[in-house]
C-alpha cells in the first residue's frame, strides 16, 4: 500500500480536504485506484453528537456511520462508497486501546500512549486501507490520509507520532507527505509572505516528519521569488511546491495540480510511475468550464435552522449544485433563517421578517432540510404552507417532510394541536412520533442511519418516474422520529399521497401530493448520494420543476428518446 499523507499548518479551515480529495482524483485519473482516510483528533467518537454550527454537517455512510464532512468530500470527487472506520477519532482509538486493557490484552502491561495509542492508530490505518470502496475486489492502490487540524496542535502529537512511525516502516517509497499551508499577503505591503509556512514547516520537522511537496494556498498564483524562498528555507524542491490559489470553483483544483505536473511528483515519490498512465481529466475540464460559462440562474429558498454557516448544509448545497449544472443553470441559493418567517419575527426583528417573506415569494422553489429541535419550526410550517396553496414546487428533507405532515394536519385537516412529540410530548394530535428503534437517553448512534430500502407503492408517482425505477428507491437516513401510521388512512384522503414506505409497511418514507406541480417530502437523505455528473433524482426534480421543464423530461424518459 502507497500512503499520501496531508497535514495543514498555520490555520484551519485552508481546504485540506479538497486538496486531499483533488489529489485523489489526479491519481485515479491515471489509472490507479484511490481510497482515503480522515483523522480527526477530537475526543468525540463521531461526529453524530456535534452541532452543525460547531463542525458542519454531518455526512452519512452507507454503513450509518455518522462523519466529517470531509468524507462527503471524498465521496463525491472520488466516486468511493467510504465505511465509518474510513473516519478515525482520537474517542475511537481510545476506546478500542481502553477495551483491549479491560479484557486483559495488554498482559498487565502500564498501557501508555506509545506505544499502545499509536500502535493502534497504525493499526487501523493499514487494516481500514487495505478494504476496498470503489466496488472492486482487492485493495486500492494508493490511501490518502488527511490529518485533521493543524500541525502543533496538542490533540494530534499521538497520530502524527504514529504516522512518522508508519512512515520508518513502509519505507520512502510508499509514503508521500504533502503539508497545505497559507501563503498570506499583508495588506499594507501586499507581498507574499513565507514566514508562517516555513514556522510550520519547522515544527513539522521537529516532530520526525519532513515533508516532500507543499500546497500553498493563496489568493493570487505564487511569484517565482516566493517558490525560491520557500524551497530554500523548507528544503523542499521547487518542483514540488504546488500552488492552489483560488478559483471560480474546487473543480478547477484538480485541473490546477494536473497543470503543475503533481501527478508525476507524487508518482515518482510513490515509485509508480511505470505503473501509471497519463492523467484523464477530460469530464473534470468540461465540468469546470461549463460551470464557469453558465449565465442562467434559479432561484432556491433554503429554510433552515444553521443557516449561518453554509457547511451546515454542505450536502444539500452540492447536490443543488450537481442538479442545476445538469440543467444548465448557475443555483442562486436564498438562505432564509426560518425563525425570520415566524409571526414573533414581525414584532421583534421587523425588517428580517418582511426580507425574509420578501426571499421566499421572489424564489422558484422551496427546499427545508433536515434539522433537530423546535427552533424556527413555525417558519418552516409557513413556508411548507406558502409552497403548497401557491403551487411552488417544494422538496422537505426528513424534518422537512414531517413539515409537511404537520402543516396539512392543521390547514387541511383542521387538527390545530398537530404536532410533533419531538417539539411537544403531550400533543393531542401526534401526528410525528418517536420511533421504536432508538435509544430516549443516548444521543449518539441512535437513530435509524444508513442506507436502507424504500418500496413505492406505486409507479404513478413523480419519485418512481425521477429515479426511473418503479419498485424501490435506497437512500441515506438519519433521524428519530416518524409519521405517525395511525393517522396516515386520514392524511390520504386530504390530498396526501405516502408513495414509499419501508419494507415493513409501517415507516413512511415518501409523501406526494396530487394536484400540484411538484410537493415531495423524504424521510431520507438523498443529498449524500448526489454525484457531480449523477446528480440526486429529487434535486433534479426541483429544479426541473423550479424552471418548467418537468414535464417534458418527464416525458422524454417515458419514451426513451434521452
Amino acid at each position: 500500500m502507497k500512503y499520501v499523507l496531508v497535514t495543514g499548518g498555520v490555520v484551519s479551515g485552508l481546504g485540506k480536504g479538497v486538496t486531499a480529495s483533488s489529489i485523489g482524483v489526479v491519481l485515479k485519473a491515471c489509472g490507479l485506484r484511490v481510497t482515503s482516510i480522515k483523522i480527526d483528533p477530537y475526543l468525540n467518537t463521531d461526529a453524530g453528537t456535534m452541532s452543525p454550527f460547531e463542525h458542519g454537517e454531518v455526512f452519512v455512510l452507507d454503513d450509518g456511520g455518522e462523519v466529517d464532512l470531509d468524507l462527503g468530500n471524498y465521496e463525491r470527487f472520488l466516486d468511493l462508497r467510504l465505511t465509518r472506520d474510513n473516519n478515525i477519532t482520537t474517542g475511537k482509538i481510545y476506546q478500542s486501546v481502553l477495551e483491549k486493557e479491560r479484557k486483559g490484552d495488554y498482559l498487565g502491561k502500564t498501557v501508555q500512549v506509545v506505544p499502545h495509542i499509536t500502535d493502534a492508530i497504525k493499526d487501523w490505518i493499514e487494516s481500514v486501507s487495505a478494504i476496498p470502496v470503489d466496488g472492486k475486489e482487492g485493495p486500492a492502490d494508493v490511501c490518502v490520509i488527511e490529518l485533521g487540524g493543524t500541525v502543533g496542535d496538542i490533540e494530534s502529537m499521538p497520530f502524527i507520532e504514529a504516522l512518522r512511525q508508519l512512515f520508518f516502516s513502509v519505507g520512502p517509497d510508499n509514503f508521500c507527505l504533502i503539508h497545505v499551508s497559507l501563503v498570506p499577503v499583508l495588506g499594507v505591503v501586499g507581498e507574499q509572505k513565507t514566514k508562517p509556512t516555513q514556522h510550520s514547516v519547522r515544527e513539522l520537522r521537529a516532530l520526525g516528519l519532513t515533508p516532500h511537496f507543499l500546497a500553498c494556498r493563496s489568493a493570487q498564483p505564487l511569484l517565482e521569488n516566493t517558490k525560491q524562498k520557500l524551497s530554500q528555507f523548507c528544503h523542499v524542491p521547487g518542483a514540488n511546491i504546488l500552488n492552489i490559489h483560488d478559483v471560480p470553483n474546487i473543480w478547477h483544483v484538480p485541473l490546477l495540480l494536473r497543470n503543475q505536473n503533481a501527478h508525476e511528483a507524487i508518482l515518482k515519490q510513490l515509485a509508480l510511475l511505470r505503473v501509471a498512465g497519463p492523467p484523464n481529466l477530460q469530464e473534470w475540464t468540461t465540468r469546470a468550464e461549463t460551470f464557469d460559462n453558465l449565465t442562467n440562474s434559479v432561484k432556491i429558498a433554503m429554510v433552515g435552522k444553521y443557516v449561518g454557516l453554509t457547511d451546515s448544509y454542505l450536502s444539500v448545497v452540492k447536490a443543488l449544485l450537481h442538479a442545476c449544472i445538469a440543467c444548465s443553470l448557475k443555483p442562486s441559493i436564498e438562505w432564509i433563517a426560518a425563525s425570520d418567517l415566524e409571526d414573533e419575527s414581525a414584532k421583534l426583528t421587523p425588517e428580517a421578517h418582511s426580507k425574509a417573506w420578501e426571499t421566499l415569494r421572489g424564489s422558484a422553489c422551496v427546499l427545508v432540510p433536515g434539522g433537530f429541535g423546535d427552533r424556527g419550526v413555525t417558519g418552516m410550517i409557513l413556508a411548507a404552507k406558502y409552497a403548497r396553496e401557491n403551487k411552488i414546487p417544494y422538496l422537505g428533507i426528513c424534518l422537512g417532510m414531517q413539515i409537511s405532515v404537520i402543516e396539512i394536519s392543521r390547514s387541511i385537516l383542521g387538527w390545530k394541536g398537530a404536532n410533533s412529540t419531538e417539539f411537544d410530548e403531550d400533543a393531542p394530535n401526534p401526528v410525528v412520533i418517536f420511533m421504536p428503534e432508538g435509544s430516549r437517553t443516548h444521543m449518539g448512534n441512535t437513530m435509524r442511519l444508513g442506507s436502507r430500502r424504500t418500496l413505492l407503492q406505486t409507479a404513478d408517482c413523480i419519485t418512481a418516474k425521477l429515479y426511473h425505477n418503479p419498485e424501490y428507491v435506497d437512500e441515506r437516513h438519519r433521524h428519530r422520529y416518524e409519521v405517525n401510521p395511525k393517522v396516515v388512512g386520514e392524511l390520504e384522503q386530504s390530498g396526501l399521497r405516502f408513495v414509499g414506505r419501508d419494507e415493513s409497511g409501517e415507516r413512511m418514507e415518501i409523501l406526494e401530493l396530487s394536484n400540484h406541480p411538484f410537493y415531495v417530502g423524504v424521510q431520507f437523505h438523498p443529498e449524500y448520494k448526489s454525484r457531480p455528473g449523477r446528480p440526486s433524482a429529487l434535486f433534479l426534480g426541483l429544479v426541473l420543476a423550479a424552471t418548467g421543464q418537468l414535464e417534458a423530461y418527464v416525458k422524454s424518459h417515458q419514451n426513451g428518446s434521452i
